[in-house]
C-alpha cells in the first residue's frame, strides 16, 4: 500500500464521518426546530447531506452509478423542498 492510498483512505473516513455528523445534527434540528422553516431547511440539509455520503461510497468503492443516483436524488431533492415550502406559505402546491 502506498503513501498516497493511505492517504486517500484516510481522507475518505474523515469526509464520512464529518458527512454523517453533519446528517445527524440536521436530524436534531428536524426534532427540535422551533418553526416550520427550520424543518424544511434541515430537511433540504439532509439530502445535501445524503448526496455527499452516496457520492463519498462511489469515490470509495470505485464506481461511477453512484454519481448518477446524486444527480436524481438532488433534483427531487430540491423539487420536494420547493414544494413544501409552497404548500406551507400557500396551502397550495399547484395554482
Amino acid at each position: 500500500m502506498s503513501a498516497a492510498t493511505s492517504f486517500m483512505d484516510t481522507a475518505l473516513i474523515i469526509a464520512f464521518v464529518a458527512v454523517a455528523l453533519g446528517q445527524v445534527l440536521s436530524m436534531v434540528r428536524l426534532v427540535i426546530g422551533p418553526s416550520t422553516g427550520d424543518r424544511i431547511l434541515a430537511i433540504d440539509t439532509m439530502t445535501v447531506n445524503a448526496i455527499g455520503l452516496i457520492v463519498l461510497l462511489g469515490i470509495a468503492q470505485g464506481s461511477r452509478i453512484y454519481f448518477e443516483v446524486t444527480l436524481i436524488i438532488a433534483m427531487l431533492g430540491f423539487i420536494s423542498t420547493v414544494a413544501y415550502a409552497r404548500f406551507i406559505l400557500r396551502g397550495d402546491i399547484i395554482e
